[in-house]
Order: structure tokens, then sequence, then C-alpha cells
């Protein structure tokens, strides 16, 4: 079997899923905010999120092992949703705002706020995480309070990333660097959706 005949195949396995769709328009009813989103990914999600309450009350698809606080903090844009992926940290004591299109990896943690270093009871106030449009970042990265992220970035796995990134670009490591100019995204335009 070559690729061009496995992806017919795939293509339409892909069809006959989302042909049942129709069935589960209820989901969006527990999902506001998940627009962009399969519907399978929304079922996978909302017996553990919306029967078990893990992360309940949060308007977007979360995974059952990642922790979403402050959520009424965090704006996204439609095919976004913080903390899908697994073991990911998302804090929006500061605010933080997301584009359209953001994919977000296991283990990321988005903080927007850190304690005073003269007081652990506190939280010194700063300006929310900006993250652009059509922005993927890597496995175990950390998007520390304050940073702007331009859109159609690419963060390496394992980066730290303390200071803004302009777009179109590459950036990876601890701290993270921009390594070089990104071509332009060609996929889905979701704001359009």
């Amino acid at each position: 079997m070559n690729f061009n005949s496995h992806h017919l195949q795939v293509q339409r396995i892909i069809n006959k899923i989302n042909y049942f769709s129709i069935f589960f328009k209820w989901l969006n009813l527990f999902y506001p905010k998940g627009k962009g989103i399969q519907f399978y990914f929304l079922l996978y999600y909302f017996f553990p999120q919306k029967i078990l309450r893990l992360n309940g009350r949060v308007p977007w698809p979360v995974h059952f092992t990642s922790r979403v606080l402050y959520h009424k903090n965090i704006l996204i844009g439609n095919r976004s949703a913080p903390g899908m992926s697994s073991n990911c940290y998302i804090q929006g004591r500061n605010g933080i705002i997301l584009g359209h299109n953001v994919r977000i990896g296991p283990g990321v943690g988005l903080i927007s706020a850190n304690h005073d270093p003269d007081d652990y009871d506190k939280w010194p106030h700063s300006s929310p995480i900006k993250i652009g449009n059509n922005v993927w970042i890597g496995m175990n990265t950390v998007i520390l309070p304050g940073v702007q992220i331009g859109d159609n970035v690419i963060i390496g796995a394992n980066s730290v990333v303390s200071k803004n990134l302009p777009s179109n670009a590459l950036a990876t490591g601890n701290p993270c660097r921009f390594i070089r100019e990104k071509s332009p995204y060609l996929g889905k335009d979701y704001s359009k959706i």
C-alpha cells in the first residue's frame, strides 16, 4: 500500500466519522469556546470533564491530567484549547490571550503570574501572556508572565520562554531563542469559522 492509497483510506474513515457528528451537536452546549475542535475530541473529554468535574467549569475541552486555573482570565480563539494535551498547567491569574489555531503539546506550562520573591502569598501584577495565531508550542515548554508571541511561530520542546518572540519564527532552548525565520502557514484559516 503506497502513501496515497493509505491517505485516501484514512480520509474515507474520517468522512464516515464526521457523518455522525450531527448526533453530537449537543456537545457544543458544554463547550461554548470549543469552536473548530472536532466532535470526537469533545466526546472524549466530556465524561472526565463534565461528569467527573475535572476542570468542569472550563468552557473548552481539557485533558483530565491537565490543570487550568483562573479560566475566566483566559481568552481563546477558534481551534485553541489550552490544556487539551495531557499534563499541562495553565495558570491565568494575570490573563492569557490565545489567537486562533494555537496547538499546545503535552506538559506545557503557561504561567501568567509568579510569586512575589519577598512574600510568597502574593502575586505581583504583570501584563498577560499573548500568543498569536497559528502557533505550535512543543512538549514541556514553559511560557513565563508577560511574554508576547507573534503569529506563525513554532517553539521547540523543553523551551523556557521568558522574552517576546516575533512573528514567523522558529525558536527553542532554555532560555528560548530565535533560531530562524519560518515559512508562512499554509493550513486552514480558523479565524473564519
